[in-house]
């Protein structure tokens, strides 16, 4: 899944990183331009959370530094 959102952010500049999964939280690291873009927060909670919740509502995204 994680795969299919990587070109939307390619498309900006920008790419996603896997860094580690505990439980239902998952951390995931924006990099390039989506790693200091002031909407960051908001991608990963809004953009990538809602489609991985598609596979497990339970899931929490968290921006790992």
């Amino acid at each position: 899944m994680l795969e299919a959102l990587r070109p939307m952010l390619q498309q900006d500049g920008g790419d996603l990183e896997f860094v580690s999964m505990e439980g239902k939280t998952v951390k995931l690291r924006l990099t390039g331009h989506c790693g200091s873009c002031p909407y960051a927060l908001m991608t990963l909670k809004q953009g990538i959370e809602t489609k991985l919740q598609e596979l497990d509502p339970e899931l929490v995204v968290e921006r790992a530094e």
